[in-house]
Formats: structure tokens, sequence, C-alpha cells
């Protein structure tokens, strides 16, 4: 029994020791596979912070000599049934056709816009049994109107090409507007201006604060519009001119672009 004693002694400090050993092997191993750290976060150095860029928005409008008109208009009428109201209208809505070919208007260049037939009502007082009037609305007849869009390349010719219109039978005017036949040279030159004119305000404000323009980082454009002149209000009726001919003037159109650019700025 004294023998047994120092070798169960010694089976028990193995086993204490031997559990450590492998517990400290194991730490050593892990701490090697795990990468050194710095104490900071990665740093991503092709990020640009927010407060060294500037957002310009810019744009720039171009004028031109127009080279073509367009014409709005057509024939209004009123019968008392809705087939004749339609065949009234079909008969003037072809003399103007003829009248418009006689002008020198090719058929491309003409084109329906809108044909519309709706009952026209009249509003009356009508008495009734206990001697009191009430309002009714009574059917008056029909109204049929057949609108045109006219272009007209040879704008010397435009003022003739309306009273031929006018005496063909056209009793209706919607508008007339102007533009250039081919307009993307004139959008283009609106697209550089206003890229120029971002770039240049860029340098300013980049001056102001003391430092540089590096480089851009977006170009968004915001579009190339053409200002039209406000619709009327209310459809014009025409008299045909015996004496002279409607003078018409062009004046100017002009193309607007817009953009929006992104700058980085810096030292």
């Amino acid at each position: 029994m004294r023998r047994l004693i120092p070798l169960m002694t010694s089976a028990l400090v193995l086993a204490l020791i031997l559990p450590q050993a492998a517990c400290a092997q194991m730490q050593a191993l892990t701490q090697q596979a795990a990468p050194m750290s710095t104490g900071h976060p990665m740093m991503n150095h092709n990020s640009i912070q927010p407060e060294t860029t500037l957002q310009i928005s810019a744009e720039a409008s171009i004028k031109r000599e127009p080279d073509i008109a367009y014409i709005s208009a057509g024939v209004r009428e009123e019968r008392a049934t809705a087939a004749d109201a339609m065949a009234a209208q079909a008969k003037s809505m072809t003399s103007v056709f003829d009248a418009l070919a006689k002008a020198g208007v090719a058929k491309k260049d003409m084109q329906t816009s809108s044909l519309s037939l709706s009952p026209r009502y009249d509003y009356v007082q009508v008495k009734i049994s206990d001697g009191t009037t009430r309002g009714e609305q009574r059917l008056a007849g029909y109204v049929a109107a057949n609108q045109l869009t006219v272009k007209v390349r040879d704008l010397d010719t435009l003022g003739g090409t309306l009273d031929s219109l006018v005496r063909a039978g056209g009793n209706t005017l919607n508008g007339v507007s102007f533009a250039l036949d081919d307009d993307s040279e004139v959008r283009d030159e609106a697209r550089r201006e206003a890229m120029k004119s971002a770039m240049a305000r860029a340098d300013l404000y980049a001056k102001a604060a003391g430092l540089k323009v590096l480089r851009i980082v977006t170009i968004d454009e915001g579009g190339v519009y053409m200002p039209q002149p406000a619709p009327m209000a209310r459809r014009m009726e025409m008299a045909a001119a015996d004496s002279y001919e409607t003078p018409m003037a062009g004046g100017e159109v002009g193309y607007t672009a817009s953009v929006s650019v992104l700058f980085e700025l810096g030292k």
C-alpha cells in the first residue's frame, strides 16, 4: 500500500498538467492565426468625403431664328342632327385640304390632331302648373369639329397659307408656333454652354474657399427643352381678309439645357 500512494500522486499531477498545456497550446495557435489589429478601422483611400465635394446646377439658353412654323386650325360646324354636322365639317375640311395643297403644303405636313362630335344644349326656363318656372336643358343641335396641324416650311408663305385656309372654310385657329426643322446642333450647343457654366462656377467657389477642382465625380443632364407659348384660353374665330395678307413675325426660338455636376475639391 505504501508504494501505491506515490504512483497515484504522480498520475494526479499529470492529469492536471496535461489539460493546462493543451489549453496554452490552443491559445498560441489562435493568436498566430488572428490578424494583427492596429486599433483603427480599415480606411478606403478611394472614398470621397462629403466635405470635399461641390454640387453645381447650371443651365444655358440658345436662341435662333426659326425656319418652320406650325399652324393649328380647322373647322367647326353646327347642325340640327349629328349626321348633318359631320357632313358639313367633312365638306369644309375637304376644301381646306385642297386649299393647303394649292398653297404648296405637302400631304406629309398635314396631320389631323382632333376630331369631335358633341351635342349642344340650351338652358331655358319652363313654366309649370303652379305658375312657377324651372330651368331645363334642351337639345339645340350637334357640333362637329375637325382640327388640323399644318407644318409650313417656307415662312414667307405663312400668312398666305393662313388666308387660304380661311377662305376654304376653316373657321377656328388654336395657335401658331415656330421652331427649327433640325434643332440637333442648337441643342448640343446649349448642352456645351450649360457645362461650361457649371465648371466656371465650380472654379469660382473652389478659389473662394482656397481650394481647387480636382475632378468631376458625376454629371446628370436635366434635359433640353424648347419653351412653348402658352395655349390660348379660348378658340378664336377667323375671318378671311380680302385685301391684305395676314402679316406674321417669327422672332426667335430658344432652346434651354440644364445639367447638374458633382465636383471633388482639394488642396
